[in-house]
Formats: structure tokens, C-alpha cells, sequence
């Protein structure tokens, strides 16, 4: 099926199933713990051995030798696997380090072996047994000593210039120049990356966490050396990936090794230190925010430069792209600028490019804002636009932030704000509000599914498409019920294999409304079949409550499998409705935090997110989406931030207790507000994307928070009390006391 003109009034419409909250379906078994995730694959993968992954040593160089007699001689070693012994391998098109090191390093812990035993322990113990000589070279690693380096990325569009920045800027009555930084930054997932590999002849099946299942069976097969129709990905649940497992990493790889050289079913995880410097981080970035206006607030000049690294061959964080769109202003420069760094891979993290952007573009708003003598939030809405800035005949398909904004101020309460910063106590602590605009560009994915209806009336839809906690079964089964005209018990979801129909998959914020749109085309294939098989006209025919009815006849689903299943398979395939509309979801962050006058402790007291992002396709699944967005937003704000060891090239706080994350005391209670809307420009679902809007610039309206609490701007996240503590304000008990000494 084509997308290429506006949705119209669809069976999607009837809102009985879709559109409801709707507890996930997955949910009973995640809770009880019988859920089979990658590594439990065991009645899958019988009698599997225990592969266990060492990384390099060094940052960058090359292995001088590798011996590994004394651990092929360790009780229960089967196989030890390196680059020497695995042969020639490839390089998959979605990895930019080798997964396998050697004998070149490329990065701290790089995979370069893999020792293969009967038990973990016996792998582990046997692995600490190999005799590795290195020849060290010295690295790069530090982004601001890099910065003068960086070079212009070469693909992509790296820069954007409409009118004349520099000249408006220099006039502008009122100016900004601010340059702020935000760190690198850990997925942090639960569930680690861990695969089980088994080879039937020559084709090998991966049980793994992947969200992309189709671009993880092309780069392992590439990797292979192999054609594609020999592999086999199954990732029916993942613990968590936030984009960290949108590509094949080095366990599948090394299980699949392993598995060959060991010629029996192999299961790889990697440990917490290697998934930090092993896999893929959100790279750190340097941003410089210049903002000219008229006294009266209407910007006429905005310019965005960023600079992050990565490894050679690696692309940016694309930190300027929101403001490419969010704000009006006549002339406009934007800039990214790529360093070559000796680190793990830097790659998509959760809104990758709009988080680390809005997390600096949203305080000099505030900024601004507040040179201007203006509320944050008249300064933003004075200063919006229903047409793409840099291609003016380009509208927006809806574009819904001051409603966003105004909505907010409302159910927040922004008329309690206290303009003038460092003035509202409770107690021992500062009290500040913040806000920021959250925005995140809608994507569209080509994604098909298979459905089948059987003789009981139970229909079953297959698609490669994974769940990552985002509840991609429950509204699968929603699509294919309210279209089907079923209840959701009589529907079936199969999901993460890749003997299935490939779908978009889980990633970019497209996954819910594109996957959901390829079922929709297989179900409408079904419907057309079925009535076929019934004698009604497919364009008449009704499905609803378990029947199939046109005028006064009216036929039971299930008679349509009378004589064995029927199955329809199709995919939504999109024209250049994004092309001619611009897509995007909108949103705004609300948030108060406390501030301890005397230890510069930050204290989260209220959040709130009002979203507009298409049609809501289940309510509950789409809240907790956006409450687990803003729980990261809280972490990247106040502690989150990998830490560099500038002489070796390693992040030193590798595990979860060292890199610090959100708990539950860290969290009050967290509001979501979704506006009614629907977007017919972006798909038959008339949805849009909402899990990753929800983290974009709740890290900068804490930020602005803290600003009104205290009157001290920090611009080098996270905002610690470090960066607090020397310019608190005195309060009015510790003036008086002082005057009186």
C-alpha cells in the first residue's frame, strides 16, 4: 500500500480499541519474570556453552601477540576466538569501529577475544589466562583540545544559512553569545547487551537485543562474510535500548564466532565495563547559541554552531537540527563541526541530535528571554512560526507548541513564578520554575507485516517489528483488532524474528506509527480477502463485534477460515507528503526544584510534558513513555555524565554505580498531558512519534529552574552543586548575622 495523499476518515477512526489506555499485553509476562529475553533463550538454544569477552587494554595501537595456550588448557575451554583465528571478517555498514579488535585497537575494550567453556566461570577464570602484548599509541581524546581540528562531516547537511546571520546579528539591538557544553552520556539500559547463537549447517540463528532486527541481520551477515538468507535474528523482547542497540555489537558476533569454533550453541552478554566503553555513548558536544532581537522580543537573528567527535569514519551529534525549525527569525546559520576522538563509538542515544541540542538551544532562549525583560514563555511564543524558517513554502502539517505552552502555564500554575531569580524560599530552600519547548522531527519507515485469521476467529500478526518497553505488541494488536473488528483477546502479536515480514523497526521515534501503519496495510489486504471469501463487497462490508455485515446480512469472521487460514501480507510504503509538509511533534517541559540554600543540593519538586504528537494510539503506554523520558531528561541534567581518563581513553565510572542515574527518590510526581490532535500527513494512523519528544528540553527547563531558584546560570552540564556552591545567594538570617559580627 502507498501513502501519497492525506488520510481520510479510515476504519482506524472507530477509536473502540485504538486510542484506548490499554494495559500492555507483554506485561504479565515481564512482571512475572517468564518473559524470554536474549540470554534465556535456553529451551531455544539447548546445552548452551558460555562465551566470555575480553577487551583491549589500551585506547589505540595494535596487539604485538596473543597467546592463548594456557587458556585453551583451562578446564572447560572448548574455543578461544581472535581476529587471527576467526579469519577474514567485514564490517557492517551501521558499525564504525571493528567489532572484533586486531591486531589494530581502535578504542578502549574493544573486543579482541572471546573465550568459549563449559561455564561462565570456567570462561571467565580461563579468559584471564591470555597473555596480551600491546603497542600503545598515543590518542586523542579530549573534545575542547580536539575542537580546532574538527572538520566538516561529510554527509548529511552539516550547515544551513538563510539571509545574512552575521551582518543581522551584529545589528541587533539585543544580543546573545553563549557557548554551553553537555558530556557523554550512557545508555544505561537494564538488560545488557547479551545474544545466544547456535549454527544449524551453514546457517546460524541469533537470539539477541537488537531494535533493528533487519539491519542487524544484513551487518552481521556482512560481517560474516556470508549472504543474508543465512542468518537469523530473534529479539522477541528487550530489556531497554534508548538507540544503544539499534546496530549488531560485539557479542552477537563473538556468540555467533563462538558458536562455529565451538560447533555447539553459544551465549554471550558483556559485562557492565564493556558495555560503557564496548558499544555506542551519546557524544559529548560543545555548543555555541549567538541570538540577536528588537527590543520588543521578535528574533531576527539565530545561530547555532556544535562540535562533537568520534571515531574516524563516524558522523556528529546533530545538535543544531531543532533549531533549524523550532523558532522564526529571518536570517539563520547553523553549523556542525565533527573531531576525529579515539573513544568507544559515539552514536544515537534517545533523540540523538534534539536532546543534547534543546538542552542548550532552551537556556538561551531563557536567556534571552530574560535580556529582553520578557516571561520565557511570551518570548517563545512571540517567536513562533507555522512554516519550516528555512524553506518558508513549506508548512508545518500541524504544529501545535504555543497551545503546548499555554496549556502548560495553566495546569502548572507560571503565574506563581517569581520573575526575578533567588527570591522564593521554602525554608532552607531556593525554589525556582523553569520551562522549555520540547520538539522532535516525525518520522515515517517503510514497515510491513503478515496477518492471518483462522477458523477460531483469531487473528495473528507477524512482523519483524521489536518491543523495547515501548508497548509495540499492545498497539500492534490494537491496529489488528479495531480493524479486524475483534476484541484485543482475540488477537495474537508475533514480533522480533526475522523470518517475519521486516518493519520499521524500533528507533527514531518512527516505530509506534510506522509499524502500526504496515499492519494496518495487511489488514486492509485481509479485509479485502475475507470479504471475498464471504461475498461481500469490500468497499460496503462492515467488521465489527466478531462479524462481518453488509445491509441486513451479516456473516461471523471466523466463516471466512472455514475452509483453512487466509493471510494477506502488505507494507506501507510513504510518497513525499514529508517533503511537501514539514513533520514534527511539539511539546513543553514544566518543572519546579528546590535548591538547598546552604549545600546547592537540587531537588525535582513537580514535572509536567504537554505533548502534541498525532493521535494518541494507547494512552498508557504513550504516559509512561513520556515519564520515562522526562526521568532521563532528570538525569542528564543534574548527574549523568561518562567520565574521561584524558591519559588512557577510557570512561573510568563504567558500571551503575559509578555513572549515576535517577532513582525513585529522585522523581516526584510526574504529569503528561496530550492535546487532541491528528496528523492525516503523517500516515492512515494519523499518529506521530512520542517516546523520545518527551526527554527533548526537560534537561534545560531544569536547568532554567535552578536559574530562577538560585540566580546562578550553568551552562556545563550535568547542573552539580559544585557549579552552585560558591555563588548561592546569602539569605537574608546569614546577612544579618554577618553584619552584626
Amino acid at each position: 500500500m502507498k501513502f501519497t495523499t492525506p488520510a481520510t476518515t479510515n476504519p482506524i477512526d472507530q477509536l473502540k480499541v485504538v486510542g484506548r489506555p490499554t494495559d500492555r499485553i507483554d506485561g504479565p509476562l515481564k512482571t512475572t519474570g517468564t518473559a524470554p529475553y536474549a540470554y534465556e533463550q535456553n529451551k531455544a538454544a539447548p546445552h548452551a556453552a558460555y562465551g566470555h569477552v575480553v577487551g583491549a587494554a589500551i585506547a589505540k595501537g595494535r596487539i604485538a601477540s596473543l597467546d592463548a595456550s594456557a587458556a585453551l588448557r583451562a578446564p572447560g575451554v572448548l574455543a578461544v576466538v581472535t581476529a587471527e583465528s576467526a579469519g577474514k571478517l567485514g564490517k557492517g555498514k551501521m558499525n564504525t569501529a571493528n567489532l572484533l579488535g586486531g591486531p589494530e585497537i581502535q578504542h578502549y575494550h574493544q573486543a579482541i577475544a572471546l573465550v568459549v567453556a563449559e561455564t561462565f566461570e570456567q570462561a571467565r577464570s580461563a579468559a584471564q589466562l591470555l597473555d596480551v602484548k600491546y603497542v600503545e599509541q598515543p590518542g586523542v581524546f579530549n573534545l575542547a583540545k580536539a575542537k580546532s581540528t574538527a572538520t566538516k562531516p561529510k554527509d548529511g547537511k552539516p550547515d544551513s544559512k538563510t539571509g545574512n546571520f552575521a551582518g543581522a546579528f551584529a545589528n541587533a539591538p539585543v544580543r546573545l553569545d553563549a557557548t554551553y557544553t553537555t558530556p557523554d552520556q550512557s545508555h544505561a539500559m537494564m538488560e545488557p547487551h547479551a545474544s545466544i547463537a547456535a549454527w544449524e549447517g551453514d546457517k546460524v540463528t541469533v537470539w539477541t537485543a537488537n531494535q533493528m532486527v533487519d539491519w542487524g541481520r544484513g551487518d552481521l551477515a556482512r560481517t560474516l562474510g556470508i549472504a543474508k538468507d543465512k542468518v537469523r535474528i530473534v529479539s522477541p523482547y528487550i530489556g531497554g535500548g534508548f538507540g544503544g542497540k539499534l546496530f549488531v555489537r560485539a557479542e552477537a558476533l563473538l556468540a555467533a564466532l563462538g558458536a562455529r569454533a565451538a560447533q555447539r550453541p553459544v551465549k554471550v552478554a558483556l559485562t557492565r565495563p564493556l558495555m560503557f566503553n564496548n558499544t555506542t555513548h551519546r557524544p559529548a558536544t560543545i555548543q555555541r547559541l549567538r541570538l540577536g532581537a528588537t527590543r520588543d522580543g521578535k528574533i531576527t537573528a539565530i545561530g547555532h554552531e556544535s562540535w562533537s567527535g568520534d571515531l574516524k569514519g563516524g558522523g556528529p551529534e546533530t545538535a543544531v537540527m531543532q533549531t533549524r525549525l523550532l523558532y522564526a527569525g529571518p536570517n539563520r546559520m547553523t553549523a556542525m563541526r565533527l573531531a576525529v576522538l579515539d573513544l568507544p563509538e559515539g552514536n544515537a542515544m534517545r533523540a540523538p541530535g534534539e536532546a543534547p541540542g534543546l538542552m542548550a538551544l532552551e537556556i538561551a532562549m531563557d536567556e534571552m528571554a530574560e535580556k529582553l525583560k520578557l516571561d520565557p514563555i511570551v518570548f517563545r511564543i512571540l517567536n513562533d512560526t507555522k512554516v519550516d524558517p528555512e524553506k518558508p513554502g513549506r508548512p508545518f502539517s500541524q504544529r501545535r507548541l504555543i497551545d503546548c505552552l499555554r496549556t502548560g502555564a495553566v495546569e502548572f500554575g507560571w503565574k506563581e513564578r517569581q520573575a526575578q531569580p533567588g527570591t522564593r524560599r521554602d525554608g532552607r530552600w531556593l525554589v525556582g520554575m523553569g520551562v522549555a519547548a520540547a520538539f522532535r522531527n516525525n518520522l515515517v519507515m517503510q514497515s510491513a507485516a503478515r496477518v492471518r485469521l483462522d477458523g477460531n476467529g483469531i487473528v495473528t500478526v507477524e512482523t519483524d517489528m521489536t518491543d523495547i518497553g515501548t508497548g509495540s505488541y499492545t498497539i500492534i494488536a490494537q491496529t489488528a483488532a479495531e480493524m479486524l473488528g475483534v476484541t484485543l483477546n482475540r488477537v495474537v502479536v508475533r514480533l522480533g524474528d526475522s523470518d517475519f515480514p521486516v518493519s520499521a523497526g524500533s528507533g527514531g521515534q518512527w516505530g509506534g506509527n510506522s509499524s502500526t501503519a504496515g499492519v494496518y496495510a495487511a489488514c486492509v489486504r485481509l479485509r479485502q480477502a475475507i470479504a471475498g471469501k464471504l461475498g461481500f463487497d469490500e468497499k460496503e462490508a462492515r467488521f465489527s463485534d466478531g462479524q462481518v455485515s453488509q445491509g441486513e446480512r451479516s456473516v461471523p469472521l471466523a466463516a471466512a477460515a472455514y475452509h483453512g487460514d487466509v493471510v494477506a501480507e502488505d507494507h506501507m510504503e510513504y510518497g513525499d507528503l514529508d517533503k511537501k509538509f514539514q513533520q514534527s511533534t511539539f511539546g513543553a517541559h514544566f518543572v519546579e526544584v528546590g535548591v538547598d540554600s546552604d549545600t546547592g543540593e537540587v531537588r525535582v519538586r513537580r514535572m509536567l510534558a504537554v505533548c502534541a504528537a498525532g493521535r494518541i494510539l494507547n494512552p498508557t503506554a504513550a504516559c509512561s513513555q513520556v515519564i520515562g523520558a522526562m526521568t532521563m531528561g532528570v538525569g542528564a541534567a543534574l548527574m549523568e555524565e561518562l567520565v574521561l581518563d584524558q591519559r588512557r581513553g577510557f570512561f573510568v565510572n563504567h558500571d551503575l554505580a559509578g555513572y549515576e542515574v535517577p532513582v525513585h527518590a529522585d522523581i516526584p510526581h510526574q504529569d503528561v498531558i496530550f492535546l487532541d490532535e491528528t496528523d492525516p500527513m503523517s500516515s492512515p494512523m494519523k499518529a506521530k512519534g512520542v517516546g523520545e519528544l518527551g526527554i527533548c528540553g526537560v534537561a534545560a527547563a531544569i536547568a532554567n529552574a535552578v536559574y530562577n531558584a538560585t540566580g546562578v546560570r550553568v551552562r556545563e552540564y550535568p547542573v552539580t552543586l559544585d557549579k552552585l556552591l560558591a555563588k548561592l545567594p546569602v539569605s537574608a538570617d546569614v546577612a544579618q548575622a554577618a553584619q552584626a559580627m
